[in-house]
């Protein structure tokens, strides 16, 4: 396929308005792209014009089989006007493909399905399988890497490719992603006789002072370091001259291996039966979102025929290195904690969700390249 074909695939896909949802198109797209060449994917519709897309390449001789996973939805664009290029438009400028998508992660989308078809078409068929997994909703609760979970489509995988971008460096590492709800419950009166209430307001700024701290004895883990928290979120009282007697917060935490999702948990519920048993306050917790950690050592035969596969095709320096965002992974090693699994994919984490996101022409066409030598790579 020439560059150019390849620049439109993008293109195409980064037109299709796929924003927390809508993802029924794009597999759509793929599907016919895949068709054309002769691959025959599933198409797995669901919800809302949501969509699941999975496809296979390969004679089976190996009983091995590598994954290559990558989401269709994007997050939101709340201000189109301040783009510079219209943000569903993928615009090419220069090396550059601009518009909602292009880093994170259509262009690792792209890359994953025309290394598929490049190497079908160049009779370079891996004596094991190539499963090539497109997911709905990774943006927001990941329904469709659940979905796919729950169906066994991970179940057999030997180690796992993840799209996301990374500018060719090989993430061996990356912290979980958990999202919580903390409501107050208080006392509802007039502001003029304060004591005859209790501010649920109050109740959560004690959760603040306690949060700020709470982990501060949590060991760092070797490859993600230390958990990463924040409260991002509060929402209390709906008249002026009324005591409230309800309030909310969200925070996130990043937990590692070290200490993982189930300690940031006790944590938390530590926290809130302090502030319940010692204050009028009240306060229960909520686990909105849990991602799990992943971490696979650096020395692992599959990071490194990633790492090598990386330097081969990227015309900059890679390294390997560690993200603290999640992705479809954490749903996909919850029951298979050992599998092996890297993040490789285009240009930089630090451009995705950005006004002007885009990604560089370059390093899509090389990204194509290294997917499929780690597919020759590793089942050599």
């Amino acid at each position: 396929m020439e560059p150019s074909e390849k620049v439109k695939v993008l293109q195409d896909l980064i037109k299709i308005h796929s924003v927390n949802g809508n993802e029924v198109e794009v597999a759509h797209y793929l599907q016919k792209l895949l068709a054309a060449h002769g691959i025959e994917p599933k198409v797995d519709e669901f919800g809302d014009r949501r969509a699941n897309l999975t496809a296979e390449i390969g004679t089976g001789e190996d009983s091995r089989v590598l994954g290559f996973t990558g989401h269709q939805d994007t997050v939101a664009v709340p201000n189109p006007d301040r783009w510079q290029y219209p943000p569903f438009s993928g615009e090419v400028v220069g090396d550059r493909i601009y518009g909602r998508g292009a880093a994170d992660m259509k262009s690792g989308l792209a890359a994953q399905a025309l290394a598929l078809i490049e190497l079908k078409e160049a009779n370079q068929l891996p004596t094991g399988k190539v499963r090539f997994i497109a997911t709905a909703g990774e943006e927001l609760g990941t329904p469709g890497a659940y979905r796919l979970e729950k169906q066994g489509t991970a179940t057999d995988l030997d180690a796992l490719v993840v799209g996301e971008p990374t500018g060719g460096n090989i993430i061996y590492a990356h912290s979980g992603s958990m999202n919580y709800r903390i409501t107050s419950f208080g006392k509802s009166c007039h502001s003029s006789h304060p004591e005859q209430g209790i501010n649920a307001i109050e109740g959560l700024l004690k959760f603040v002072e306690e949060e700020k701290h709470l982990f501060d004895d949590a060991k760092d883990d070797p490859y993600l370091g230390k958990v990463q928290h924040s409260i991002t979120v509060i929402n209390g009282g709906n008249q002026v001259n009324t005591i409230p007697d309800s309030a909310t917060l969200h925070g996130n935490v990043r937990p590692t291996a070290v200490f993982n999702n189930e300690k940031v948990i006790d944590r938390l519920q530590d926290a809130l039966e302090y502030i319940n048993h010692t204050t009028p306050f009240q306060l229960e917790l909520k686990i909105i979102q849990d991602f799990y950690p992943i971490a696979t050592a650096p020395d692992n035969h599959f990071v490194q025929v990633a790492l090598e596969a990386a330097q081969r095709n990227y015309p900059n320096d890679v390294k390997l290195d560690i993200i603290n965002g999640a992705t479809d992974a954490s749903v996909f090693t919850l029951h298979r904690p050992d599998l092996p699994v890297v993040v490789l994919g285009c240009d930089s984490w630090n451009v995705a969700h950005q006004t002007d996101e885009f990604t560089t022409i370059s390093s899509y066409l090389a990204t194509i390249k290294a997917y499929k030598q780690i597919v020759r790579d590793f089942f050599a």
